[in-house]
């Protein structure tokens, strides 16, 4: 089951996310088999959080992946989101066709109920990361959209979107997680 978890930094967090940089990565290489996509936030220049895509057991497995995370234990995080993620693209971020230093790239979160929609990505896959819908724990659901993209810019970004089809839509910069 792949699941989204996007860990949303607390204000003033960032000298405990750079001192525990080293942790972070190692706890994440334990996990390189399953990682779909991951990667941080940003407001401009300011780190915002972090973005991992993960295909676990079950959903007991992808809060244990949250919580057991180090920046977390540590209470660099404020809040965790957690929501059971279909992968449209049946891909991972490794996969991407495109120049990961090319343009900008955004972490789209939409959050809806109700009869869902976006359940497959639109037509022009060439810029999707990745792409898919939240869905609850059971899968039977819809939840929202999320995506990563690589588009000119936030208008551009929100745009993968079906317009007022949802609660809220947040859009933040992003960039490929990982080792250098």
């Amino acid at each position: 089951m792949e699941f989204l978890c996007y860990h949303r930094d607390r204000v003033d967090s960032l000298a405990l996310r750079e001192e525990l940089n080293g942790k972070h990565w190692s706890y994440m290489d334990g996990f390189a088999d399953e990682l779909i996509a991951r990667g941080p936030t940003f407001d401009g220049d300011t780190l915002l959080g972090s973005v991992h895509i993960v295909d676990l057991l079950d959903a007991a497995a992808a809060r244990a992946f949250a919580f057991e995370e180090p920046c977390y234990q540590a209470g660099a995080y404020r809040d965790v989101l957690i929501r059971r993620w279909r992968n449209a693209l049946g891909r991972t971020m490794w996969d991407f066709p495109g120049d990961r230093t090319a343009g900008n790239r955004y972490f789209v979160l939409g959050l809806g109920a109700g009869p869902g929609v976006d359940l497959e990505p639109p037509g022009d896959k060439d810029d999707l990361i990745a792409y898919g819908p939240l869905l609850s724990d059971d899968g039977t659901a819809w939840l929202g959209t999320a995506a990563l993209v690589r588009k000119a810019n936030r208008d551009a970004a929100r745009a993968v979107l079906t317009v007022d089809r949802y609660a809220d839509v947040e859009v933040y910069d992003w960039d490929f997680g990982g080792r250098r």
